[in-house]
This record gives C-alpha cells, sequence and structure tokens, in this order.
C-alpha cells in the first residue's frame, strides 16, 4: 500500500543554479537552497522513495502528461534564460509503474492524461533544479508531471490532484509531492532586468503574495480557493498555477485544514514572488 508521506510548494527560481557559479551573484539564492536541502533531509527522515514534481515550466497544449521514463539522463540549458542555466548535466531514476497509474486513476475520473516512456523527452528545469539540491545521490525517484497547462481549467487540475492521490494509495511507493512553481509571476521589464534580480516587479504583487501565505499558515484554504482563480490571473502566477491547484486536489481542496509552515522565507526573483513552504498531512 502507497503511502503521501510529504507535500510542499517550491521555488525553483534558475537564479539558485547561477548562485553556485564564480561571479558576482555567487551565494545570492543560499537561502532556497538550504530550504530544498532541509525538504530533502525530512523527506529521507520520513522514508519517501520517490518525488513526484508537479512542474510549471513544462508547457503543454492538450491533454495532462506526465514523464515516468526508469532512467533521466542528459545535459540541460534552458532555453528561457540561457545565461542562468547552460549545460547542465543531470540523472535520476524514475518511477514507470506509478506514473502510468497516475495516468489510469486521472483517466478514469475523465481527466485525459498520457504517460510517456520517451527517451527524447528531457525533463524541464521546474524539476530539475529542487532535483539538483535535493536528489544529488539519486536517492529518490523522480516523476515530473507538466504543470504549465495553457489551456486548462484550474478545476480539471483539482480533479488530477485527486487521481494522484489514488494512484499513490494504489502503488507500493512512499512519496513527496512538490508543487515546483512561483506565486506571483510577473517579471521585471527588460530595460532594466538585469539590475532587478532581487526586486519584485510590482509592490502589489507582493503584498497579495503576503496575504497568501497568511491564509496558508492560517489553514484558511477555504478563503484561499475561493479567491484562487482571481489570483492566478491577477498576479500572473506561473504557468496559471496549476502546479498549486494539483496539489491542493490532492490534499483536499477548500478541505485542507493543515497550517502551512515556512521553510524558506518569501523572496522576490526578477520580479516574481518565491517561497519553499511546506504542507503538512497530520
Amino acid at each position: 500500500m502507497g503511502e503521501l508521506l510529504y507535500a510542499a510548494k517550491i521555488t525553483h527560481v534558475p537564479s539558485m543554479y547561477l548562485s553556485e557559479q564564480p561571479g558576482p551573484n555567487h551565494g545570492c539564492r543560499d537561502d532556497a537552497i538550504k530550504g530544498h536541502k532541509e525538504i530533502s533531509q525530512r523527506c529521507r527522515e520520513l522514508g519517501v522513495d520517490t518525488i513526484i514534481v508537479f512542474d510549471v515550466h513544462w508547457l503543454v497544449n492538450s491533454g495532462y502528461h506526465l514523464t515516468c521514463c526508469d532512467h533521466f539522463e542528459g545535459v540541460y540549458s534552458s532555453n528561457e534564460l540561457p545565461h542562468f542555466i547552460k549545460d547542465m548535466k543531470y540523472e535520476y531514476d524514475g518511477n514507470p509503474e506509478l506514473g502510468e497509474l497516475i495516468a489510469d486513476c486521472a483517466n478514469n475520473k475523465g481527466v485525459g492524461t498520457r504517460a510517456h516512456q520517451i527517451e527524447s523527452l528531457g525533463l524541464e528545469y521546474g524539476t530539475l533544479v529542487p532535483m539538483r539540491y535535493m536528489n544529488e545521490d539519486r536517492h529518490f525517484k523522480v516523476v515530473s508531471v507538466a504543470a504549465w497547462c495553457a489551456w486548462h481549467k484550474l478545476d480539471d487540475s483539482r480533479k488530477f490532484g485527486e487521481a494522484v492521490l489514488d494512484a499513490i494509495k494504489r502503488s507500493d511507493s512512499k512519496v513527496a509531492v512538490l508543487a515546483s512553481g512561483s506565486l506571483s509571476h510577473r517579471f521585471n521589464d527588460n530595460t532594466d532586468a538585469g539590475d532587478r534580480i532581487f526586486e519584485i516587479s510590482d509592490e502589489f504583487y507582493r503584498q497579495v503574495d503576503l496575504r497568501v501565505l497568511e491564509l496558508w499558515q492560517q489553514g484558511e484554504f477555504k478563503t484561499f480557493t475561493d479567491m484562487f482563480e482571481e489570483y492566478a490571473l491577477r498576479c500572473e502566477g506561473e504557468g496559471g498555477m496549476h502546479d498549486t491547484a494539483m496539489l491542493l486536489g490532492m490534499l483536499g481542496w477548500d478541505k485542507y485544514k493543515g497550517k502551512v509552515r515556512i521553510i524558506s522565507d518569501y523572496f522576490p526573483s526578477s520580479g516574481t514572488g518565491q517561497v519553499n513552504a511546506e504542507f503538512p498531512l497530520d
């Protein structure tokens, strides 16, 4: 019998990788990296063997998709920000059985989903950045789910999240699920982007993000889900915030009562709002 053992909303900003490199930004994202390593340690202590990542950097236009190869290996450069992430090597193991179960459970709920085992279908950096800091030793198997759902309804992503929980329970896996994406996601304008890597694009976005985190910490998910669609729209949530819809669908949506714990304090990055936050399961 499988178990969901851990859940979190996490950052994957490419400046975390830049933070490793020599130069003026060396060490700039140490707190976020430490947060990822803390999450990794908590998952190990709980006995997690597989991490599912809802990745808002994997864009899909039709249907729901996940990749569940037995093995992932490659060299990644970001086509969005190649000056931040280039030639990043990766190698992880997958969990094909769990991936296929997720697709089966989602399809049974009427949410059209395909599980792929395509060697040339590489991972995106919404998965690769957190796995770099959480899974360098390949301790965890990985399943990556496309969560930049361009023409999808948040309610369908809620149902998809329910299917993920069904699949975990039917599996033999001990699972952590990570919603990998930002809160507000309005980048700074190109004219001054290089000088504003540590600034929010608009104070409005920061204030709404902080209020959302207050609601999460208070366990006020009925209030949050009532405002969710408008929040994702007005604050330009990354990938439409389908990663968060999947996460909350899995946890019970408006009935979830957990009081979220902040692992890495809220921070702005190139205009966007970021956090590492743990969603308790007790």
